[in-house]
């Protein structure tokens, strides 16, 4: 992409203040360390940490709060639910680390980013019980947003990719999962002995997408067997939740650095729920500032 390309005000859509659409924010108020949570109401939990606060922005279900943690600037930011979410999210701060939003040119100096999504998750194995930390070392994508952009190849793991349609006896058509891996730096960096690094499926729904059967059939009922008895060189699939393939590919391409880390609230295989689960997901925000 030529660098000095004018982007139009229909693709890049500034408001009046002189910040990014959706998000509301300008470039001096997003920091380079970033916690994502989906819930909104989640980013005043992470922020009630902060020592400092800068700016607190809000539009829709995107709210930001920028401040300071231990001498560390954090940005924290909620995307919503879903990859079509993400794509909105990721674009838009990668814009304002990125882009010269007056005279819409791509800046001569990378600025990275650093994105750690804290989010909750349902296990699939009998390693991933309810209250486990778990982190998308590979994340599977049944979303189909990375496909509308180029060059994903080179961020796939492609190998996986065959595995999975042939041990799933893959039956959804019109849609091919693919697979990323986290930025292994920052992987190392925030897991320890109390994270499990493991594969995570990004699906593009809650309920069918996720295996779930309310009244409407599935098109594959046997789908989460053959998810939860997946192997590819040792390697299983490990949970479900819905952002962390774009999340992963759309940091890859951009060349940040992102990875997923989910507090497991239900188990799948053991078809039990945990909704009081604000302390486990507390101490995963407290884990995740300790070490972003």
């Amino acid at each position: 992409m030529n660098n000095k390309r004018i982007i139009p005000p229909s693709e890049l859509i500034i408001n009046e203040d002189g910040s990014v659409f959706h998000l509301h924010l300008r470039p001096e108020q997003l920091a380079e360390k970033v916690v994502l949570v989906g819930d909104p109401a989640r980013v005043d939990m992470v922020a009630s940490r902060f020592d400092r606060v800068e700016c607190s922005v809000s539009n829709r279900e995107f709210h930001t709060i920028t401040g300071w943690y231990q001498g560390k600037r954090i940005t924290v930011q909620s995307h919503g639910i879903g990859s079509d979410n993400i794509d909105i999210v990721l674009n838009e701060l990668d814009a304002l680390a990125n882009i010269d939003l007056k005279t819409r040119q791509i800046k001569d100096i990378f600025r990275q980013l650093t994105l750690v999504r804290v989010g909750t998750s349902g296990g699939l194995q009998e390693n991933t019980p309810i209250g486990a930390y778990v982190a998308a070392e590979r994340s599977i994508g049944f979303d189909g947003v990375m496909y509308f952009y180029d060059g994903t190849e080179k961020i796939r793991d492609l190998s996986f990719e065959q595995a999975l349609l042939q041990q799933l006896e893959w039956q959804i058509m019109g849609l091919k999962p693919y697979v990323i891996l986290s930025d292994r730096t920052l992987t190392e960096q925030i897991c320890g002995s109390d994270v499990l690094r493991g594969v995570t499926i990004a699906a593009n729904g809650f309920y069918g997408p996720q295996g779930r059967c309310l009244r409407l059939p599935l098109r594959d009922p046997q789908l989460n067997r053959k998810i939860q008895t997946f192997d590819y060189y040792g390697s299983r699939i490990t949970n479900y939740e819905m952002e962390s393939s774009s999340l992963a590919g759309l940091a890859a391409l951009m060349g940040h650095r992102a990875v997923t880390v989910c507090c497991i609230i239900a188990g799948r295989k053991s078809e039990q729920m945990n909704t009081a689960y604000k302390g486990s997901i507390e101490g995963l925000i407290d884990l995740v500032l300790a070490r972003i």
